[in-house]
């Protein structure tokens, strides 16, 4: 019988695949990490979706809006707009056509490209924009933000940073 190790450091084998007894149990301090970044990330969602919903948002609605508000033209294409919201075309693509029901968002072909769509926000969708973001960065800020000294901002972002250039390298993976 022929076996071998990983060295977890090795990112080619992806750790779903990685035999049963290479795996790096987390200890009781990893775990309790762990599931306090679940739970202030899932009671974090809820807080700031359940705060949209007077607004007749959702959270998705919302980051839909904000990149749509930042981009040029207020505009992007919906394959750039679903790699910059984490979210499948598919997903995007339902969401897109009920912003577009409630006036956010407009599809617009692309010039030179048949089957290139654009989202664009409405006037509608920037006048939105501008009534929500103060109230949801008000949140941000009571929920999250001001729960932290300013040295643990600081020691958030450093810590955080590197996980998140991680797993950005990771997409489009597999």
């Amino acid at each position: 019988m022929e076996t071998h190790t990983t060295d977890p450091a090795d990112t080619s084998v992806p750790p779903s695949e990685r035999p049963e007894e290479e795996t790096p149990w987390l200890t009781a301090r990893e775990q309790r990490l762990w599931r306090a970044h679940l739970e202030v990330a899932k009671l974090l969602d809820y807080q700031l979706s359940r705060e949209l919903q007077p607004h007749n948002l959702a959270i998705n609605d919302y980051e839909i809006l904000v990149v749509l508000s930042e981009a040029p033209e207020r505009r992007m294409r919906m394959t750039d707009l679903a790699t910059a919201t984490l979210q499948s075309k598919s997903r995007l693509s339902h969401q897109i056509t009920r912003m577009e029901n409630a006036g956010l968002v407009l599809r617009q072909e692309c010039p030179g490209d048949r089957r290139g769509l654009y989202a664009h926000l409405t006037d509608q969708g920037w006048e939105t924009m501008q009534r929500v973001a103060p109230c949801h960065v008000r949140s941000v800020r009571a929920h999250f933000i001001d729960r932290f000294s300013p040295e643990q901002l600081d020691a958030m972002y450093e810590a955080l940073a590197p996980v998140a250039e991680h797993l950005r390298g990771l997409r489009g993976r597999g």
